[in-house]
């Protein structure tokens, strides 16, 4: 089975590119972020005429998550437990359209599903005095907590969170870690690596980096400052498997060349298949 993560940045304006994707790399599971669309205007007969399953999950213009599937989709749930909300200036909190599970895959002779699968699009921070950063580390406080629980609960259980994290975890995931303390900038912060660090502690597996070390091994480039050709880039996409499912691995990596060309998103999909 091939699963793969993608912060499509808005799937209505990058529809062609999704599905060129999905036939070039054989995909069984693509779980996406940003997808920037409701509900409404989601564009279901993409996923349906490739073959595909699909749930959304969106509210508005922003944020907005979801998974397609060909090997089953079952069991979805819109936000875990206990998903912070957020709300700006004294508004009321609101729930964002930032995590959609589902059980993908079925029972097989090799053993590699069924698979409890998040699509996250963990929140930015946007400052490291903003009130988005404590909303950022609460809402990723909870869920590891959650997957703390399930793997404690079960050893043999296979779990994947995958998606944009908005974190470099390493120094090496940014392309000057200089710079990014000098400019006082999110997703490099104790705070923030620590609570990714958190799921790490929790037994998941993140089953690219072996494979493709950096530094310059990156997912996303910002539109900006030329940063893609000029190797500016950042490691902010994961996806963090439960040890039995990691134990499966047969290849992990990341899709560079999607970044490429004309209305390309400006994350790369990753990709990890399953033996």
């Amino acid at each position: 089975m091939k699963i793969a993560t993608w912060n499509v940045n808005s799937l209505r304006a990058r529809a062609d590119r999704v599905e060129a994707f999905l036939q070039r790399h054989d995909v069984d599971v693509l779980a996406m972020q940003e997808t920037k669309c409701r509900d409404e205007n989601f564009p279901w007969e993409l996923f349906e005429r490739a073959g595909y399953e699909v749930a959304h999950f969106g509210l508005s213009q922003w944020n907005g998550v979801a998974i397609a599937s060909r090997v089953g989709l079952t069991d979805v749930q819109r936000g875990f437990p206990g998903q912070p909300h957020f709300g700006k200036g004294g508004k009321d909190p609101a729930l964002e359209a930032r995590a959609i599970g589902a059980t993908v895959g079925a029972e097989s002779a090799d053993g590699v599903g069924p698979v409890r699968l998040w699509s996250l699009y963990v929140p930015n921070g946007r400052g490291l005095q903003d009130e988005h950063m404590g909303y950022k580390l609460e809402w990723l406080r909870v869920l590891a907590e959650h997957a703390r629980e399930r793997l404690a609960d079960d050893d043999a259980t296979r779990l994947a969170l995958v998606g944009d994290w908005n974190i470099a975890p390493q120094d090496e995931d940014v392309w000057d870690m200089q710079f990014f303390l000098d400019n006082g900038l999110t997703h490099v912060s104790e705070p923030e690596r620590a609570a990714f660090g958190a799921f790490e502690d929790a037994g998941l597996v993140d089953p690219v980096r072996p494979r493709h070390p950096g530094p310059g091994v990156y997912t996303y480039w910002d539109y900006t400052q030329l940063r893609f050709p000029k190797r500016q880039g950042m490691r902010i996409d994961f996806q963090l498997l439960s040890p039995a499912l990691a134990d499966t691995v047969t290849d992990a990596w990341i899709d560079r060349d999607e970044r490429k060309g004309k209305g390309a998103s400006d994350h790369a999909p990753v990709v990890v298949e399953l033996g």
